[in-house]
C-alpha cells in the first residue's frame, strides 16, 4: 500500500512558518473582533454582536488563510465548499473561543465592561485547535475522495521530519 502524501508542510520549520502565518492572521482578525463586536454590541446585546461579529471575522480569516498561510494547497476545490469546510472544521475553536469570552465576560464585571480582554483570551483558546483541523481538513494537499477517507484525514498523525515539499 503506498503512503499518500496529505498534509504539507511536514517539515518542522514550514510548520511554524505556517503557524506564524495563521497566528498572524488571527491577530488581524481579533482587530476586527473586537471592532464589530464593540460597535454591535450596545445595539445587539453581546450574544448576537460576538456570533455576528465571529461568522464575519471567520470568513475573512479564511480568505486571507487561502491566500497566504496555505497558499500552496489553497486551491484544491471549490471556495465555497472549502469556506464551509473552514466554518466546520473551526467550530471546535470557536465553541474554546465563544466560551472563554462567555465564561469571562459573564463571571468577572472587569471583563464585562473591557470585552477586547475576553475576545483575547478566547482567540488564544481557539488558535491551536483552529491551526491543526484547517491543515488537516480545510487546506490540505489531496481532496478525499470518500467520507472514509475524510475521517482517515481527520485523525492522520503521519509526520516526516525530512519531508521539504512546501517552500515557505
Amino acid at each position: 500500500m503506498q503512503k499518500n502524501r496529505i498534509f504539507y508542510p511536514r517539515a518542522p520549520r514550514q510548520l511554524f512558518g505556517q503557524f506564524i502565518r495563521f497566528g498572524t492572521i488571527g491577530a488581524m482578525g481579533l482587530v476586527w473582533d473586537i471592532l464589530i463586536v464593540t460597535l454591535l454590541r450596545p445595539h445587539l446585546g453581546l450574544t448576537a454582536a460576538a456570533l455576528l461579529s465571529y461568522f464575519a471575522v471567520a470568513s475573512l480569516n479564511w480568505l486571507l488563510n487561502q491566500l497566504w498561510t496555505f497558499k500552496n494547497v489553497a486551491h484544491r476545490d471549490h471556495p465555497v465548499l472549502q469556506w464551509l469546510r473552514f466554518l466546520t472544521a473551526n467550530s471546535f475553536g470557536f465553541l474554546l473561543n465563544r466560551g472563554t469570552v462567555y465564561t469571562l465576560c459573564f463571571t468577572i464585571p472587569f471583563c464585562s465592561k473591557h470585552v477586547a480582554i475576553p475576545l483575547a483570551a478566547g482567540a488564544l483558546m481557539g488558535l491551536t485547535a483552529n491551526f491543526s483541523l484547517s491543515r488537516k481538513l480545510v487546506f490540505r494537499e489531496k481532496v478525499p475522495e470518500t467520507p472514509m477517507e475524510l475521517a482517515q484525514m481527520a485523525v492522520s498523525l503521519n509526520i516526516d521530519p525530512t519531508d521539504h515539499d512546501l517552500k515557505s
